[in-house]
């Protein structure tokens, strides 16, 4: 039978577009000392590292061989992940797997970018054949910004609905003392004078590249009376990879989203996700993703994200907080980004997010994380021991 897993340690570094202050096993050091700081444990008492950052942006690989002795894992189990843009999720659902399992007691999982260090074109300039999927050579610009009219054909959502999304992304960042851009956007107007990437997609409705890392320390639950933070409780999680295209010949982007969070929720008896969970802390590469994507994972009906968002529903003091921490829009330090996400569901959970804490004592958390390959990874955590 699985063991019961808490996370019980969260570490951050403060994340920017370059460090040129440190090198790669520096700032991995940064977010691993902090994250044993806060679980106040030594790095004796870890077992196993599980570590990952997106290599293909970097066209630099293995540097798990020398990072070990930066993080203190010399000599110690360890395993390098990288699953693309799900790269941070994946490496808590890792760590997760470990100690549940019983192959170890506790165990750190940690993601990191720094592409200043690297060539992101060693991976983008090498995904596609450039005739026959040319829209694919723009990336995630052309990706999202076809999305983005998509969501408005489907929903009739107003091409402001962007720069609103933007506007709420922004006041949570800026509670945030970790985030990478903190922006002022005092009114719509303000916030739609930003140039177009590509119509109806605007420089800020699209992630950042930002430099930094994450990490967390997991354990299982006969070691858990001996920690100094309060648990936040490991209920389930799931991938999934293209299994809607594969199993049952879905074609639309979002079904691999939407059967992860229904198996989530039937497993865990959720039938009312928006009242139930407390929470969501979603990876969302673009504003308008996030509309749609708050529509695939069930929180509302199709076409109703937008007309929630228009009346705030989405805020950190409102009825159903989302991306409290001011989500990927702001942050991106793409092999930590989802493991952003469950350590900020993690922080809420436990009472300690701070400025940016929602107003509400959460009971139930959810975390996502997305990759272009078509993979989907939802971790569903709790503040309680069920």
């Amino acid at each position: 039978m699985a063991r019961r897993t808490a996370i019980v340690g969260v570490g951050q570094t403060y994340h920017k577009a370059r460090r040129p202050d440190v090198n790669i096993g520096e700032l991995c050091a940064e977010a691993a000392k902090a994250c044993l700081e806060d679980a106040d444990l030594m790095i004796r008492d870890v077992d196993a590292f599980v570590l990952g950052n997106m290599e293909l942006f970097e066209g630099r690989y293995c540097q798990d061989m020398w990072q070990a002795d930066f993080v203190g894992a010399f000599g110690k189990p360890g395993i390098r992940v990288t699953t693309g843009g799900t790269t941070g999720a994946t490496l808590a659902c890792v760590a997760f797997e470990y100690v549940a399992s019983g192959v170890y007691d506790t165990v750190m999982a940690l993601g990191f970018e720094k592409q200043s260090e690297g060539d992101t074109r060693a991976g983008l300039k090498t995904v596609s054949d450039p005739l026959w999927i040319r829209w694919l050579t723009t990336g995630a610009i052309g990706y999202f910004s076809r999305q983005a009219r998509y969501y408005m054909r489907e929903t009739g959502a107003p091409e402001h609905m962007g720069s609103l999304v933007r506007m709420r992304l922004a006041e949570h960042a800026k509670r945030n003392p970790h985030a990478h851009l903190r922006l002022e956007i005092k009114n719509i107007e303000e916030a739609m004078k930003a140039p177009y990437l590509i119509p109806p997609l605007r420089q800020t409705d699209m992630c950042p590249t930002s430099e930094g890392a994450c990490a967390i320390v997991v354990t299982c639950e006969e070691r858990v009376p001996k920690m100094a933070r309060r648990p936040v409780w490991v209920k389930d999680w799931v991938t999934v990879h293209k299994e809607a295209m594969y199993i049952r010949g879905g074609k639309h982007s979002v079904e691999d989203l939407t059967m992860a969070a229904s198996r989530l929720f039937r497993r865990n008896g959720i039938t009312k996700p928006r009242e139930q969970i407390s929470v969501a802390e979603i990876y969302a590469p673009s504003t308008w993703a996030e509309l749609e994507w708050l529509e695939a994972y069930g929180f509302c009906e199709k076409g109703q994200a937008w007309r929630l968002e228009e009346k705030g529903h989405f805020y950190w003091n409102r009825e159903f907080p989302v991306n409290p921490s001011g989500g990927v829009v702001c942050t991106n330090p793409i092999g930590a980004t989802g493991l952003i996400r469950v350590a900020e569901c993690a922080l809420q959970l436990r009472g300690d997010a701070g400025e940016h804490q929602i107003w509400r004592e959460p009971t139930l958390g959810f975390a996502t994380a997305w990759g272009g390959s078509g993979w989907t990874v939802a971790v569903l955590l709790s503040a309680q021991k069920e």
